[in-house]
């Protein structure tokens, strides 16, 4: 079997895409550019409140930034015609925080539904290094193909987002081998290795599906305008991060409550010393340049129960609302039952994630047996000893 040769790519300013992609790509790709949303990084912070987005208003302003030049600058250089050298290299961020503090949300809002840009979300966990079992990372790219409809002009501005990147760290395995660092590493940190040059601005042999095989279509795709933005919980971070500072003092209280750090908590927050300091992550497990790559490292904050509070009545108990309503049954939930389930997520250390469940969980009951069988009623969800108690009238 001979192997095909990839479909050439490229761009309208300096170098020629190939016929079929010019006749075929190219004018719909300007006009897609042209008509790209660009509204002021406070525009784009309001148009996420009234999307539903609670809390984090610092990670919140810098991803708004992030996203105005992203745009701006792919408008300046296939509409204005502005030389790539001269404008500032595209972004990449990396999120740090909790469970539920709304990362990929914010991500997925921001880019996917206000900008409207291709935007691929991927479960970085997936992926291994090329010819292991695993997915290969150059098939990140073609997930990113194919949110953008299968045109590799479009998918050249489109927006990454890593999720679970703190996963593929590597420093959870301590063992030390003659030839450590020139083997190959089936664990994360060959796939940081894979990771480097796609951050970077490179040319990708990108397959057009999902595949293993070597045989397969792809197309040649560069990197030079993705933003890759990754996100991870990070859970132990802040207790290397500890430990390193307390490394250099000299004197008593070194254990763990001189540093405050709880080992066994999840719902921690990240000061910006911590997340700056990449010797932290390469404590954690991270190649150092991969790290650097990052323009810009974001910390997230665990959400309080106000804004937990918030995201509960105005996302989770209004869809719920609507569907009790379209069944016929009005949902009737006491204040103190929101304030109960928000006290729940925060012991657990789930954060938003949790508040959906804990509702939907004491409501299953209920619409198995009234929802296609009953004809209307009041369901009301009250507090009654501690305890979530639902009512049918």
């Amino acid at each position: 079997m001979v192997k095909r040769n990839p479909i050439s790519y490229d761009y309208p300013s300096g170098m020629e895409p190939n016929r079929k992609v010019r006749k075929q790509g190219l004018e719909h790709f300007i006009k897609f550019v042209r008509e790209l949303p660009s509204p002021s990084p406070q525009a784009m912070f309001q148009a996420l409140h009234e999307h539903g987005y609670r809390g984090q208003d610092h990670a919140r302003r810098a991803l708004c930034l992030m996203a105005y030049r992203h745009v701006k600058r792919v408008k300046r250089i296939y509409v204005d015609g502005v030389d790539r050298a001269d404008l500032p290299r595209k972004s990449n961020f990396l999120c740090v925080g909790p469970t539920g503090s709304g990362k990929t949300f914010l991500v997925e809002t921001l880019f996917g539904k206000i900008l409207k840009l291709p935007t691929a979300l991927v479960d970085i966990t997936t992926y291994s290094e090329t010819g292991y079992v695993g997915q290969d990372p150059s098939t990140i790219l073609t997930r990113l193909l194919h949110t953008a409809d299968e045109n590799p002009m479009l998918a050249s501005i489109g927006i990454v987002c890593l999720d679970e990147f703190d996963k593929i760290a590597s420093g959870q395995n301590n063992a030390i081998f003659a030839g450590a660092g020139t083997t190959k590493d089936v664990t994360g940190m060959g796939v940081q290795r894979e990771l480097l040059k796609m951050l970077e601005s490179s040319e990708v042999v990108v397959p057009l599906d999902l595949t293993h095989s070597s045989y397969a279509d792809h197309v040649v795709m560069s990197t030079a305008d993705i933003a890759f933005i990754a996100a991870g919980a990070f859970s132990g971070f802040q207790q290397i991060a500890h430990r390193r500072a307390m490394r250099d003092q000299i004197g008593f209280g070194r254990d763990q409550e001189a540093s405050g750090a709880d080992p066994d908590t999840i719902a921690v927050d990240f000061s910006a010393e911590q997340v700056e300091n990449i010797a932290n992550f390469q404590a954690y497990g991270f190649l150092p340049e991969l790290v650097a790559r990052f323009t810009r490292v974001v910390p997230f904050r665990s959400l309080d129960a106000g804004t937990l509070k918030d995201i509960l009545r105005s996302d989770v108990v209004l869809r719920m609302t609507k569907e009790f309503k379209l069944e016929g049954f009005e949902l009737v939930i006491e204040e103190a039952v929101l304030d109960h389930i928000v006290d729940d997520s925060i012991k657990r250390e789930i954060g938003a994630r949790g508040l959906a469940s804990t509702l939907t969980r004491h409501l299953e009951d209920v619409a198995f047996g009234a929802f296609g069988v009953e004809q209307g009623g009041v369901v009301r969800v009250a507090l009654k000893d501690g305890d979530i108690a639902v009512d049918v009238g």
